[in-house]
């Protein structure tokens, strides 16, 4: 019997788009000897859209215009006790569809933050991915990074800075906690480069704080390191594997949103990166070991940066990466031979598994 496999995308976040371009890649390659799968897209208001056909995902092959279809009927979840998660009209109550398990790929907030994940736990439903913890966690790079470090784990010098700590910040003496200029200035909970830059002067620096808080409440401020751009992926939950090694290469100045995702000469991908075997080895074991720390399950994929001196330094961790016809982590999944499809196969076993072993613990007090 066919699994029906509902794959959630588009968002309220910076990157529905990008989101859009991962959830077609996974569509068009989920087996359909094995799972039938269901298109539901969140559109830009937050409401979902229950979507099946071409036509649910708008100029599908340009991404810079591609869009949900936001024509298509609207749904909500609702749990039915002892069955699959059905998806209901809102309008007129009727069942539409019925869920075996979800593929959230909804990247940035309220995907990938443990927000979508805490809906689908408490509706009872098996997901891809990290759980509620490993997303939050794995969303928020400041947190993330305290933990690496906490964790004994190499990381590039940084700070966080909140909105209200601008008026009384002096630029010069702040950076230089991490090393003086130039610094990366990030939101801490968003992705795929949205609202980053390269910051070189200290009267640069508040702008780009400002720019940052934009899209969060809080800002990372941290060393721009020196050194190749190293990507490893991790697939599992309580034994996880790691991929071969892949380099990013950026045409621009750095991996930002447009070389990443809209310009397709904006970055060369080197798949199997130049690395000799010890360097491989280091970088594959810091990134299951900086899995493990962040309590990930599933996937991820872990960057790190590599200086001309051979140190490593783990930047971060994605745990809902990207999935499109350029995406490093099934690129280096392929190339470690688990093509895309089988991957697929994966994710969706390793989901089922977790759910499992959830359902198995006790959750009330014995008397």
């Amino acid at each position: 019997m066919k699994l029906r496999v509902a794959i959630i995308f588009g968002g309220k976040s910076a990157e529905h788009e990008v989101s859009i371009q991962s959830a077609k890649s996974i569509y068009e390659a989920l087996d359909r000897d094995k799972y039938d799968p269901l298109l539901i897209g969140v559109d830009k208001r937050g409401a979902w859209h229950l979507g099946g056909n071409a036509d649910f995902i708008l100029n599908a092959s340009d991404p810079r215009l591609i869009a949900l279809n936001a024509a298509a009927p609207e749904v909500v979840p609702v749990e039915r006790p002892g069955e699959a998660l059905a998806l209901l009209s809102p309008r007129d109550g009727r069942t539409l569809e019925s869920v075996d398990v979800f593929f959230p790929i909804i990247h940035g907030t309220f995907g990938e933050d443990g927000s979508l994940q805490g809906l689908l736990r408490l509706l009872n439903m098996p997901y891809v991915g990290a759980d509620v913890l490993g997303s939050a966690v794995g969303m928020d790079k400041g947190v993330m990074k305290r933990l690496l470090r906490e964790a004994g784990l190499p990381i590039p010098r940084f700070f966080e800075v909140r909105a209200s700590e601008l008026a009384n910040m002096d630029p010069v003496a702040a950076v230089a906690a991490v090393g003086g200029f130039p610094v990366f200035v990030k939101p801490c909970n968003l992705g795929s480069s949205v609202g980053i830059r390269k910051v070189k002067r200290p009267e640069d620096l508040i702008p780009g704080l400002k720019e940052a808080f934009r899209y969060d409440r809080k800002a990372l401020v941290e060393e721009a390191v020196t050194g190749r751009e190293i990507e490893c992926a991790v697939l599992g939950n309580a034994a996880p594997e790691a991929s071969i090694c892949g380099e990013i290469v950026p045409t621009h100045e750095f991996y930002d949103y447009e070389a990443k995702y809209i310009d397709e000469c904006g970055a060369v991908l080197k798949i199997p990166a130049d690395l000799d075997t010890r360097t491989s080895d280091r970088i594959r074991a810091l990134a299951v070991d900086t899995f493990r720390a962040l309590e990930c399950t599933g996937m991820g994929r872990v960057d790190f940066f590599l200086k001309p001196d051979e140190k490593v330094l783990v930047n971060e961790i994605n745990t809902l990466p990207g999935f499109t016809k350029i995406s490093m982590y099934p690129k280096l999944w392929a190339a470690s031979g688990l093509p895309y499809p089988r991957l697929l196969d994966r994710l969706i076993g390793l989901a089922l598994e977790r759910h499992q072993l959830e359902n198995g613990l006790e959750r009330g007090a014995q008397l």
